[in-house]
């Protein structure tokens, strides 16, 4: 039996898909044509679209069943294999995930009455193109990618990486690959012809494929980019949501990825419970981590809390140069990732000793955790797991804004965070429902009695068909106490 089709807003491959055998669903923007000799006058809506105004009609893009299989294997183990690509064992296959996450903005891009996606968020990027360059690009809204309903998409890079995509990026089309260069934030100054030029060539690429009078959906954006597309003549709407609905199911391939980057950070902590003793500073433990992970291949190490002592409660999301002392309760959170798919990943610790009201947090901390772990499953309401959560009061603060990303859960993939994000603070007024193939962190936070130690524990969590699959591995279900007295 053939394969059902759905069909994205419109389409730019240039290869004639046959009718005679699959069925197709069409969307507005890609209505059937009556004849291909009497096209309709309103392309974008009644006929296959006339690229660059050329006499020949181009077939749609379709986006296919097989397109968007995540192609999970749930009777097998979770795979955490080595790094390099071998010949003897399937491992990740990037040209799979790489059609996988097209496919997914597309077909995410044909149920949102949008008729473009243009991105200059770096994750939304690199789940469209499959392009990156360099960790210091992902503030300076430089580089963005535009993907039509009909076409294929397009990446505007820094100079020479518009060259280099040329070369090493044999998935995209070259003409597609192009130097592009707007404000860096403001450093170029006040004047707007850069940004204007840029809104008139995203205008040109509309109307050639189709969808010039339709809106495009942006993430994030400079403000005189939004108000040079808006003077072409664009209605510009968010088209984040659109792109987070995209990136919620993860495939087998990217499950393999995290869990890959999971099993970076397993060892890591094995590293810390090593060295952590009184007289060392918390700066101490965040180099020796950051070296580590980029040892065993991680590509960026965004960020590393160590907080200990006194700093514990409140948290306060960083890292000093405090000297670790004996009795000491210290947490970590290693956010870092490998080819582009994050980590966060907390662990406490006790330093020599642990006191009664250091193991009586952690414990309640664990308690939360297991239970919320325990809701994680296929068809729950991201709702009922929120109520689950312990409440502001219990935990000291006065509100849930205040108590807000110390008891909630957050998705992992690309970005930090992504769908679902659970929480007091949100999950009531918009619940989710919970789907196999979602990747999230479930943190939990409970302030000792002393007055100062606290305890934090992250676990990271696959969405099996069974429910959740813990893949951050590192001991927790007690109080670790290192190099004890």
């Amino acid at each position: 039996m053939a394969k059902k089709k759905v069909r994205s807003k419109a389409s730019a491959t240039k290869k004639k898909v046959s009718t005679a055998a699959k069925k197709k669903v069409r969307t507005k923007a890609s209505a059937p044509r009556k004849t291909a000799s009497k096209p309709a006058k309103k392309p974008a809506k009644k006929a296959a679209i006339r690229k660059g105004g050329k006499s020949n009609l181009i077939e749609p893009n379709v986006v296919q069943d097989d397109d968007v299989n995540p192609d999970h294997r749930w009777h097998r183990p979770l795979q955490a294999p080595g790094h390099t690509q071998v010949d003897f064992e399937e491992r990740v296959d990037f040209r799979r995930l790489h059609k996988y996450r097209l496919a997914r903005v597309r077909q995410a891009l044909a149920g949102s009455g949008l008729g473009a996606l243009l991105s200059f968020d770096q994750h939304n990027i690199r789940y469209t193109t499959s392009t990156v360059i360099g960790e210091w690009a992902r503030d300076k809204l430089l580089r963005y990618s535009l993907i039509t309903g009909n076409g294929d998409p397009y990446i505007w890079d820094f100079g020479s990486a518009a060259k280099h995509h040329q070369l090493n990026a044999p998935w995209l089309q070259q003409d597609h690959c192009r130097a592009g260069m707007t404000g860096m934030r403001g450093a170029v100054g006040a004047d707007r012809t850069l940004f204007r030029d840029a809104a008139r060539e995203i205008k040109s690429i509309l109307d050639a494929e189709g969808v010039g009078d339709m809106p495009i959906g942006v993430d994030v954006v400079e403000p005189p980019m939004l108000f040079e597309l808006q003077a072409a003549g664009i209605d510009v709407r968010d088209g984040q949501q659109t792109m987070l609905l995209a990136r919620e199911i993860k495939s087998h391939d990217e499950i393999t990825l995290l869990n890959m980057a999971a099993s970076m950070v397993d060892g890591v902590y094995q590293e810390i419970y090593e060295a952590l003793k009184p007289g060392v500073m918390e700066s101490e433990i965040v180099a020796l981590a950051a070296g580590s992970l980029y040892k065993k291949g991680s590509d960026l190490v965004e960020g590393i809390n160590a907080i200990s002592g006194e700093r514990c409660s409140p948290h306060p999301h960083n890292f000093t140069d405090r000297l670790i002392r004996p009795g000491d309760q210290a947490f970590f959170d290693i956010i870092q990732s490998f080819i582009g798919y994050r980590t966060c990943y907390y662990r406490t610790f006790s330093v020599g000793r642990a006191s009664g009201p250091q193991r009586t947090a952690y414990r309640k901390a664990r308690e939360w955790m297991d239970r919320t772990i325990e809701l994680l499953r296929p068809g729950m309401g991201s709702d009922d797991v929120a109520h689950a959560l312990p409440t502001a009061d219990e935990i000291g603060f006065a509100n849930e804004i205040d108590a807000f990303g110390l008891n909630f859960c957050h998705g992992l993939g690309l970005g930090l965070h992504e769908r679902p994000l659970i929480s007091r603070v949100t999950s009531f007024r918009e619940p989710l429902e919970l789907k196999v193939g979602m990747v999230f962190a479930v943190e939990t936070y409970c302030p000792a009695s002393d007055g100062i130690s606290a305890a934090r524990i992250e676990e990271e969590v696959v969405l099996t068909p069974d429910g959740a699959q813990v893949i951050s591995l590192f001991p927790a279900e007690e109080l670790p106490v290192a190099n004890p007295y």
